[in-house]
């Protein structure tokens, strides 16, 4: 544990941030796969590598250093994005310029990033370096796991190889390359709530199988791999924003397949049909997403005649959010590593209550905050910590008159004050035992005595309960 006055201080520092949480978020956006560069020809990751930066925490850092470096002119947030394992210079790395959104998002975005012939890896993982422009260094990100291809594969493929086939629930990019032209890019965006064909950003979209029988307003998901010919449901993930029910279609050299089922894979073209309608597909027309109606085969029933605007690229792509807050602490050192949590274990329970905590990125200068309470913390791997569950009259509860379910949050705190929050919260949740035969009170307000004055309804043990909101 930490001393008792540093934890005072640090007590002091949560509770203002669980008031006005000041988060600074790193979010990464890339696709699960690349293609490997030949030769002298590069590849670039299509679609090419986002950042995004968001947060309150992010204006509030750079006033206080405005406000100790006495008003910087052009303060700003910059970067550099490479692949691991290439050494530190920069001739090896896109250095990132962060422009700010309407919605008050720094956007930055690595587009000439290849991996050559000459890099024998079968996967790597992009790095991003973030500093200040007065220098400070704000600290290293990791991507998630890239799997490289040497292009896309034209053979059927075999649920086996579950690393290429796309998954219902799984998120998928689409773009357009108009005469296969790398400067004609176009991918498949949200805008003010509307779908735009975009040649700057793109949206990650949620694809999921959609039950054939049922109405669009009902929408039940099913689970399994994406198979042409099945319905399907693109969900912006960012917005929410859905499209009609769409028929995904195979393209061959420009042609729909009406008659083709097998699992889709990673890069290969691809059509959607509107569900119900007569020969309509999803198209682009320079910026806008528009339908157009397909031309029928005569002499092959099977096809239909598509436009280049019709023709889609999907890929699977994945996301990693690092989320910190050092507005409350002087930090003079990096964020990094940012540790990930993904899964909370329980066991035991009353007084000898332990739980672990799984993730990613995890040190010895990490302890686990339950709120404003500071929990005994072990240090077990870089993937796993191990915590005493405090009691709850921490927070001021006694256990024999817990009324109501606590819910607080999990937090990750470092030696020198950084907070970690989480999507992960803790519920105390009371169990009630009663004389049988008495009636049990329900909706008992919380300034009520009625719970009090009745002895049969009493609390006698507690329950935990583990939450992660999505």
């Amino acid at each position: 544990r930490s001393s008792p006055y540093q934890t005072h201080l640090l007590r002091d520092s949560v509770r203002r941030y669980l008031q006005l949480p000041a988060d600074q978020t790193v979010l990464i956006l890339h696709a699960k796969v690349a293609q490997k560069s030949y030769g002298n020809e590069k590849r670039f990751f299509c679609p090419p590598p986002c950042v995004y930066l968001s947060g309150p925490g992010w204006k509030l850092k750079q006033d206080q250093i405005k406000a100790r470096d006495l008003g910087e002119a052009g303060f700003h947030v910059c970067g550099y994005m490479g692949l691991d394992s290439m050494g530190s210079s920069l001739t090896e790395t896109q250095k990132l310029s962060f422009e700010e959104q309407p919605d008050a998002k720094g956007f930055g975005c690595a587009k000439a990033l290849y991996i050559s012939d000459a890099d024998k890896r079968k996967h790597f993982r992009l790095v991003l370096k973030l500093f200040f422009s007065n220098g400070q260094e704000i600290g290293t990100f990791h991507s998630k796991m890239i799997k490289v291809i040497s292009k896309p594969s034209q053979k059927k493929q075999s649920l086996k190889n579950t690393d290429l086939c796309i998954s219902s629930g799984s998120k998928v990019s689409l773009f357009n390359r108009l005469r296969s032209q790398t400067v004609s890019t176009r991918y498949l965006s949200v805008e003010g709530g509307a779908f735009i064909a975009s040649a700057r950003q793109w949206a990650a979209f949620t694809l999921h199988l959609a039950d054939e029988r049922c109405t669009r307003s009902e929408f039940p998901l099913r689970e399994g791999y994406i198979r042409y010919g099945s319905v399907v449901r693109l969900i912006c993930a960012a917005t929410g924003i859905t499209l009609p029910p769409l028929i995904i279609r195979k393209v061959t050299k420009q042609y729909a397949m009406l008659d083709v089922d097998e699992p889709v894979s990673q890069l290969h073209k691809c059509a959607f049909q509107f569900q119900g309608s007569d020969r309509m597909y999803l198209c682009l027309s320079t910026e806008k997403v528009i339908q157009f109606q397909a031309s029928p085969c005569p002499k092959e029933a099977n096809r239909e005649l598509l436009n280049d605007g019709s023709c889609w690229t999907i890929i699977g792509t994945e996301t990693v959010e690092y989320t910190f807050c050092e507005s409350l602490a002087c930090i003079r050192e990096p964020v990094s590593p940012v540790p990930l949590i993904t899964a909370l274990q329980l066991t035991g329970g009353g007084d000898v209550a332990m739980l672990e905590v799984q993730g990613e990125y995890f040190h010895t200068h990490l302890k686990i905050w339950f709120g404003d309470v500071e929990a005994e913390t072990m240090f077990r791997s870089p993937k796993s910590l191990v915590c005493v569950v405090p009691d709850v009259s921490a927070f001021g509860s006694d256990w024999r008159w817990l009324r109501y379910p606590i819910t607080v949050p999990l937090l990750l705190i470092r030696d020198d004050g950084l907070i970690y929050s989480s999507s992960f919260t803790f519920t105390y949740t009371p169990e009630q035992s009663f004389i049988p035969g008495q009636q049990v009170l329900s909706d008992v307000p919380q300034d009520s005595d009625t719970l009090l004055d009745s002895i049969h309804q009493e609390f006698t043990r507690t329950n935990f309960h583990l939450f992660m909101q999505s």
